[in-house]
Order: structure tokens, then C-alpha cells, then sequence
């Protein structure tokens, strides 16, 4: 089963694309974000209010590891996992290919404006609203995002289908398409 890591700055559409994306290449799909929710019992807003960012932050490494060295099938990671070397690190020697997806920060804005969850679930990280931070923080991470990065895919004006099309013809093009487990 092929292993891909999708990685992006959050409401880029990592876990809408990786649901569909494993549907149609027929392998499981994981939600880092969701799975850490999980292991420590609450919100990764109220993680963050609650004991703060180094600490998130330490909780998706240790999932991240355990994802990379676990799982085999299509990872969405958190938005901001790439902001620790360590990570990078992980990523580029367990989780290749690294697909990034981007948008505009209008376009973010605007999905993370219309989720009813951005509240609840997106902590703002920076102490402003979720919605003031995205273009200083995109900023900040791209040049993360693009060590890491194998390929990139614009999703601001694609629908899914179109980005998972383009993704696994992407795979097969570079031999990535019947790819055994690592």
C-alpha cells in the first residue's frame, strides 16, 4: 500500500483530500490532528489554552513518530508540524513522497471563516483570532514547508476530485503509484 504524507498550513484541505485520495488509491487514511486529539483526551485549542504550545507541540511529534513509524497509507499532518527541525527531519526520511498543499491566505480564511469547528478546534497560536494570523504565519512557514515538500498542489480553485486526480497521476508518474510499504 502506498504511504504519502500530505502537509499544508491549516483549511489547505489535508484531511478532505486525504480521505479522498485513499479512496481512490485504496489504501486507510489518518488525521494527525485527530489522532493526538484522541491520545490526550480534548481539543487541540483547549490542549494549547490549557498547557500551552510546547507542549502541543511535543504531543504531535510523538504522534508524528508513532504515525511514520506505524502507519502505512495517506498521513494529513497538522498545520504547523513542520516548525520543528526534528519533524522536518522525520518527515523527509519516513513519510515521502511529502505532497504540499497550498492556498492563498484569502482563500484559508475564508474556509477556516466558514467551519464551524475553526473555533473549537484551530487554537490561534499567535494570541489573535485564527483568521488575523494566517498570512504572517504562511509566511513564516513556507520555506518549512518547502524543505520538506516532494511536489505541491494548489487547492484554492480546484474541487477535490481534480487535486486527487492530479495527485495520483503525480504517484504514477514518478513511481510512486504501486508503491510497497515502508
Amino acid at each position: 500500500m502506498p504511504r504519502l504524507t500530505l502537509i499544508g498550513y491549516r483549511g489547505t484541505g489535508k484531511s478532505t483530500v486525504a480521505a479522498a485520495l485513499a479512496r481512490q488509491i485504496g489504501c486507510a487514511w489518518r488525521d494527525a490532528d485527530a489522532v493526538l486529539e484522541e491520545k490526550v483526551g480534548s481539543s487541540i485549542a483547549r490542549l494549547v489554552r490549557e498547557r500551552g504550545e510546547p507542549f502541543f507541540r511535543d504531543e504531535e511529534s510523538a504522534v508524528l513518530a508513532r504515525l511514520l513509524a506505524e502507519f502505512d497509507g495517506v498521513l494529513a499532518t497538522g498545520g504547523g508540524v513542520v516548525l520543528k527541525p526534528d519533524n522536518r527531519d522525520l518527515l523527509r526520511a519516513h513519510g515521502r513522497p511529502i505532497i504540499w498543499l497550498t492556498a492563498s491566505a484569502d482563500v484559508i480564511r475564508s474556509r477556516l471563516a466558514s467551519d464551524p469547528s475553526t473555533g473549537d478546534r484551530r487554537p490561534a497560536l499567535a494570541g489573535n483570532d485564527p483568521l488575523a494570523e494566517v498570512a504572517p504565519a504562511l509566511a513564516a512557514r513556507e520555506q518549512f514547508y518547502r524543505q520538506c515538500a516532494d511536489v505541491t498542489f494548489d487547492t484554492g480553485a480546484l474541487d477535490v476530485e481534480t487535486i486527487v486526480a492530479r495527485i495520483v497521476a503525480w504517484l504514477d508518474e514518478h513511481g510512486h503509484g504501486e508503491r510497497a510499504p515502508a
